[in-house]
């Protein structure tokens, strides 16, 4: 690939990236997702119009995306833990189930198309989003999360499943945790750890399985770009907390209308990169 085009031709991307982390701070405090679903999507499309060669696109976008997910997801669980929002017992208990989880979907992700990646993103997205926005108080799978094997087999998935998508969990912890009769602001809460657990290991296994790989773009280490990761990760932790503050000051009814129609819009835009 050639060297990058000259900044005068990049500006235009780095306001969307400065806009993007902010979005995506934003929407790590409030919904406790690390705000990934925000960035791959713009990490794409970016790394599309600068010529990155297709075969490499979507994983750097994903693996840039965990990278950035890291601080952004200790300073929101940080800050929800101190108003008493996390459960404490659940995340301890997905301490190995849940890396677990990342290490094999980073193994299984070297050898996916990036189409394969962006119609995972796309439909899983959607999926929660149906049953964020049409689902009854009444669809529970139980009055409590059980124990093992279940929930170490949730956990599990919650890892493997986020690391396609380049999210840190809060999506399907947060569904999860509702599924089994818990609040909508404690599964906020605890997801934000779940970031955690989701994006150290992830970010380190798109960086071993990236190695090496033709085409990617400058300032690259594996399938993680050191360039966008360095530009926006300021910007997500200076806006997260007043993400968590806003999480606190609304109901339960509208985290999940809001979550909902923000899977439409990312699930929509990723299906309109395969036509």
């Amino acid at each position: 690939m050639e060297i990058l085009p000259p900044l005068s031709e990049l500006y235009p991307f780095i306001l969307a990236l400065m806009a993007t982390g902010a979005v995506a701070g934003f929407l790590a405090g409030l919904f406790g997702v690390g705000g990934g679903a925000v960035l791959v999507p713009v990490f794409y499309q970016m790394l599309t119009v600068l010529g990155v060669d297709e075969a490499v696109r979507m994983h750097v976008a994903v693996g840039s995306s965990l990278a950035i997910i890291v601080p952004t997801s200790l300073q929101s669980f940080r800050k929800h833990k101190a108003r008493g929002a996390v459960d404490m017992d659940l995340l301890k208990s997905f301490l190995f189930f849940v890396p677990f989880g990342v290490v094999c979907a980073s193994i299984v992700t070297a050898y996916l198309s990036g189409a394969s990646l962006r119609v995972i993103f796309a439909v899983m997205a959607f999926v929660i989003a149906m049953k964020l926005l049409f689902g009854r108080d009444s669809w529970k799978l139980g009055n409590d999360i059980p124990p093992n094997p279940v929930r170490g087999l949730a956990g599990w998935l919650i890892g493997f499943l986020s690391t396609f998508m380049g999210i840190g969990g809060g999506v399907f912890n947060n569904t999860f945790m509702t599924l089994f009769n818990r609040p909508m602001h404690q599964s906020v809460a605890t997801s934000s750890g779940v970031g955690v657990l989701i994006s150290v290991p992830g970010f380190i296994g798109y960086i071993l399985a990236g190695l090496g790989e033709p085409g990617l773009p400058p300032f690259s280490i594996g399938f993680v770009n050191l360039l966008m990761v360095a530009m926006v990760i300021p910007i997500t932790l200076f806006v997260a907390p007043i993400g968590v503050n806003v999480a606190h000051k609304l109901t339960k009814r509208q985290l999940e209308v809001g979550f909902g129609l923000f899977l439409v819009v990312v699930s929509i835009r990723f299906f309109l990169t395969l036509l």
